[in-house]
């Protein structure tokens, strides 16, 4: 059965509930293209991974959400509110949802990477982007949707919902871990070489876009960075545990894959 009969035999079923969110706009972003195949969902593992019937593992595309505890660790805030709202949203599709695969379909955990749509074609990151459930993410090369989900997160953002009921943005010296992370600060220098382009925070994180993605950017706009506020998100890494840090140099490090994760900012 094609997704769209699914629709049409749900919908006369009475099977589906639309929040009063999703109605107030939400279901404009993102919506689904024509001809995705069905398959069943096993499990919610978390608010961005689902684990189908035929046993792939699927991360969601341009969606990340908050860690679930685990080896000791407690919930981040929201986590559990973002796996029982995508159970909610898989439910309400009968328990079958429509993929659209990445240009890159695979992570390095050898998990599915696709764009996930319910029986009623809303797209469900943007779903959860849009009730502050989740981080807009963007990782060249699955980056066609980045728009319309960056719209999904702004919705959320100004009505103060979810994750943005208290500012998650943290300035470059509060970052004390790695992980994920949306950093703010001053561009203190910003520097071009054989690695790249390097845009320093205050001697506490630098942000680097790899040699071979600066065709992804405008180059001279990041040079003119300096000086500026900026905003950027993305996996911070501790250059200390790699044994590359030296004097000097600053002990975080975020990679930039799209234009995306970077924002300049008012002050």
């Amino acid at each position: 059965m094609g997704f769209s009969s699914l629709l049409k035999k749900a919908s006369l079923a009475g099977a589906f509930f639309v929040s009063a969110i999703w109605l107030s706009g939400a279901q404009a972003f993102c919506p689904a293209p024509s001809g995705l195949t069905p398959v069943a969902v096993q499990r919610v593992v978390d608010g961005d991974t689902l684990r189908l019937s035929d046993g792939r593992s699927v991360r969601m595309i341009g969606l990340n959400t908050p860690e679930l505890g685990r080896q000791g660790r407690s919930d981040e805030p929201f986590a559990v509110a973002a796996r029982k709202r995508l159970e909610a949203l898989v439910a309400a599709s009968n328990g079958r949802v429509g993929l659209l695969p990445g240009k890159e379909a695979k992570d390095r955990y050898g998990r599915t990477l696709a764009h996930v749509f319910s029986a009623n074609g809303a797209n469900l990151e943007a779903q959860m982007l849009a009730e502050g459930l989740g981080f807009q993410v963007a990782v060249a090369p699955n980056v066609d949707l980045v728009s319309c989900q960056q719209a999904a997160e702004r919705t959320a953002r100004q009505a103060s919902l979810g994750l943005w009921r208290q500012s998650p943005v943290l300035k470059a010296e509060q970052i004390k871990a790695s992980g994920f992370a949306l950093i703010s600060g001053h561009v203190s220098k910003v520097q071009r070489n054989r690695g790249g382009v390097w845009i320093e925070l205050q001697d506490s994180v630098v942000l680097r876009v790899a040699p071979n993605l600066l065709g992804r950017f405008d180059v001279a706009a990041l040079e003119r960075l300096k000086g500026k506020q900026i905003e950027a998100r993305g996996w911070v890494l501790d250059r200390s545990r790699r044994g590359g840090l030296n004097d000097g140099q600053a002990r975080w490090l975020l990679p930039l894959s799209d234009p995306s994760m970077l924002q300049a900012t008012q002050r």
